[in-house]
């Protein structure tokens, strides 16, 4: 093929309806917690959990963190937002992150939990 060929097929897959959305392929929980604020700090995850939900991104809060799915981009974009949000009142934030990046599938949050479900023929409390 010459360059002018391989050049136009580049730029038709570029703005073509056979454009592919980006795979879901990231699944990230974290937690960011204010250490300059007393024993309880729920109205800061609080805070945090409505930037997430405004993302559009599938998500769980769980007692220890807040898992969220997407593409790398999209979860990350997410931190940095709840890290801005956090740092305009608190002097000093832990943060933990753990990713669990996955190529050939998407929908993880719950077929994740489905599948050991299925394993222990039972309901797991989530």
């Amino acid at each position: 093929m010459t360059k002018d060929h391989n050049d136009s097929m580049h730029n038709a897959e570029q703005r073509g309806p056979m454009r592919q959305q980006p795979s879901r392929d990231v699944l990230v929980e974290f937690s960011m917690t204010p250490l300059d604020k007393g024993p309880s700090v729920s109205r800061y995850v609080a805070r945090s959990l409505e930037i997430v939900a405004e993302s559009g991104l599938d998500h769980r809060l769980g007692p220890m963190g807040t898992c969220i799915e997407g593409t790398w981009e999209e979860c990350f974009s997410v931190i940095q937002a709840c890290f801005e949000a956090m740092r305009e009142d608190c002097d000093r934030i832990s943060t933990s992150i753990k990713v669990d990046y996955r190529k050939d599938r998407q929908g993880r949050l719950e077929s994740k939990i489905a599948s050991v479900q299925a394993k222990v023929d039972r309901p797991i409390r989530t």
